[in-house]
């Protein structure tokens, strides 16, 4: 744990060490400013050169945060990429400004762009992150995937030829950038991607549940947030033997680190007229967006599921 003894305990480390460049995410950055250490106070982090933040979105305030706790005259590089590439698509870049909140470009070797679902490109709009070109670290296939099916169907299925990532991006015109979160239903816990049938197909093998919904929320300058709604037989109760199963089923048969952070139970998951969950569209709800932006309520098979996520995201936007 990074936080054993205490949250000091990473920064002791690099001042021991006289660590040059310090690599963390925001999620670890908004948990030392939850704690309110001041750890330049303590420590002489001045070797500290450069600070990369990856894994989910840095918020301006964690910019600052590092800047007045850590060390005034460090680069400090807010990344996003993926285990798939093994590189970064967007992250630091020595030669230009700094900007809260704001990723500074493009990596070498990625053709970065932000794509409206015609494949037109965007700017100053958020957008699909696509790569348009080769890059050297691209993977060629998958294993044991005759005829690349699934290697397309993950990256190619949307814009023919151009990889499609799952991520928002907005890129402004000095070619800075913003990572939004994801874009599809693709389950992205600490690097690890899962698609959300495999998840379903676990939790819908236990007797007391007949449907489920999972979404993963990437909630700036925080970890990401998984929860788990969850249509139960008649008569069942979602008390805590029920749920402890729930999560022993998904660490054994997927991985322990997709077992939910929290499991609702709901009266029905809301489907599209063509029988799709609305995994997407409830994702972009939860995380704030307004309902007529996140979706068509013309497309929907049961409007009336949507009342519970509608005022989940209500009392979860009083608790930011």
């Amino acid at each position: 744990s990074p936080a054993w003894p205490d949250m000091n305990a990473l920064w002791d480390l690099a001042a021991r060490a006289g660590a040059t460049y310090f690599g963390t995410s925001a999620a670890f950055i908004a948990a030392c400013m939850k704690a309110e250490i001041r750890p330049n106070e303590r420590y002489d982090l001045s070797a500290i050169r450069a600070l990369g933040s990856t894994g989910s979105p840095l918020a301006s305030s964690g910019f600052a945060w590092i800047y007045e706790h850590i060390n005034p005259r460090l680069a400090l590089e807010s990344l996003s990429g993926g285990t798939d590439v093994c590189t970064a698509f967007v992250g630091g870049a020595r030669i230009q400004p700094i900007y809260a909140g704001e990723i500074q470009g493009a990596s070498l070797g990625a053709h970065v762009e932000s794509f409206d679902p015609d494949g037109r490109p965007l700017l100053d709009e958020v957008g699909e992150l696509v790569i348009t070109a080769p890059m050297p670290s691209m993977p060629l296939f998958f294993w044991n995937d005759p005829g690349d099916a699934r290697y397309l169907a993950s990256y190619f299925d949307m814009y023919p030829g151009v990889w499609r990532h799952g991520d928002w991006i907005k890129i402004n015109a000095r070619g800075g950038c913003v990572i939004c979160g994801r874009s599809d239903s693709t389950i992205n816990r600490q690097g690890i991607r899962m698609g959300t049938s495999e998840i379903y197909r676990a939790v819908e093998s236990i007797p007391e549940i007949v449907d489920s919904l999972i979404v993963d929320l990437e909630l700036l300058g925080r970890e990401s947030y998984m929860p788990l709604f969850v249509v139960l037989r008649e008569g069942v109760a979602l008390d805590d033997a029920l749920q402890d199963r729930i999560r022993q089923t998904l660490r054994r048969e997927i991985s322990p680190r997709h077992v939910p952070d929290a499991i609702f139970a709901i009266r029905e998951v809301p489907y599209t007229l063509s029988g799709k969950k609305l995994e997407v569209p409830i994702r972009r709800i939860l995380l704030g967006h307004a309902p007529e932006v996140a979706l068509s309520a013309g497309s929907l098979r049961n409007p009336a599921a949507l009342d519970f996520f509608l005022g989940l995201a209500r009392e979860m936007a009083k608790q930011e």
